[in-house]
């Protein structure tokens, strides 16, 4: 099973798990997890940690700076040249599904602004990490998206959020408690 993890995961981890992980079991764990590839970190990702929160995530979980970590474990994960399995499906899905219709009549948005934001939607993280979680997906492999956004869009973003477009697209979701719920072989001591 691979594991897709978005911005706001990391965040809430180094936030509110492991300031309580006194031995380090849950950080040695997420390492070795990251190390074997079960756990993926795209490239968008690991920028926005450098700069989210003041780079919290990068300064806490300290092998995400450290070169030699990072190329053995071929973290980040180049996502740049990456396509969707069908090309030309997944961008109809964007022009029609993934998009919230009510936001783009309300804004009147002309062509050229609809077509100028859906290309900063394709090159933000959250598409990425969906878009990776479909070839994963092709290639046969079960695959979920961690994520702790909901599927309810209230942030007048004129697309959809991560929960809502995998919902559309079979991809499985999990927020970091369901994800940590999952694996065996943790053993935290909350003392």
């Amino acid at each position: 099973m691979k594991v897709v993890i978005d911005t706001n995961s990391l965040l809430s981890l180094v936030r509110y798990y492991l300031p309580f992980d006194k031995k380090s079991v849950l950080f040695e764990f997420i390492k070795e997890k990251i190390n074997q590839g079960e756990i993926i970190i795209i490239d968008k990702v690991l920028e926005e940690c450098t700069y989210n929160s003041k780079g919290l995530v990068i300064k806490t979980l300290v092998y995400l700076e450290d070169k030699a970590f990072l190329k053995s474990a071929k973290v980040p994960y180049k996502t740049e040249s990456l396509l969707a399995p069908s090309p030309a499906k997944f961008l109809r899905q964007v022009d029609n599904q993934f998009v919230n219709t009510f936001l783009r009549n309300q804004r009147k948005l002309t062509d050229t602004e609809f077509e100028n934001q859906k290309n900063s939607f394709l090159n933000d993280a959250d598409i990425r990490q969906i878009i990776l979680c479909l070839n994963i997906i092709k290639e046969g492999e079960e695959v979920i998206l961690v994520t702790e956004e909901s599927e309810v869009s209230n942030d007048n973003k004129l697309f959809k959020k991560i929960p809502a477009i995998c919902k559309e697209l079979d991809i499985l979701t999990m927020t970091l408690p369901e994800l940590l719920d999952k694996y065996d072989g943790i053993n935290i001591d909350f003392k």
